[in-house]
């Protein structure tokens, strides 16, 4: 509390700063928060209030949607290529477990309409094998 009511003393004072100006024997003006020399006359400092007209705030705001457009299609895209990167990630994971299963080295088989097994030749599982690599290789890298 005692450091709040210490700068709401000072914060007057600060802003209220005096600027002195002065010329020097050689002719030169000098500006300075003291007086340097004699003769130094205070210098009364206006803020300066920057105006602007109706087309450069219309600039400014056609600007400011331009980048909001922008930062949004960025946004979207990379939304989508996190939504691709995890589709690929299941993708691969699915071929892979497939892979795997053919690895094992079991008998496969298929069953038709009427409930019987037809077993796949050991060609059909190597034809089943080649094209998992091939695709876990194009796909997963």
């Amino acid at each position: 509390m005692r450091h709040l009511l210490f700068v709401l003393l000072l914060a007057p004072a600060v802003a209220s700063a005096e600027i002195y100006r002065w010329t020097d024997a050689q002719g030169r003006v000098h500006f300075s928060e003291k007086p340097g020399g004699a003769g130094a006359e205070q210098v009364e400092v206006k803020p300066q209030v920057v105006e602007r007209d109706d087309a450069t705030r219309e600039r400014e705001q056609r600007s400011q949607q331009y980048f909001d457009a922008r930062r949004d299609e960025r946004a979207q895209a990379e939304s989508r290529a996190a939504s691709a990167r995890a589709e690929r990630s299941a993708e691969c994971g699915k071929l892979r477990q497939q892979l795997q299963q053919i690895e094992r080295n079991g008998r496969y088989f298929t069953t038709d309409a009427n409930g019987e097994r037809n077993y796949v030749s050991e060609a059909e599982v190597e034809a089943a094998r080649s094209r998992l690599s091939s695709r876990i290789a194009a796909r997963c890298g």
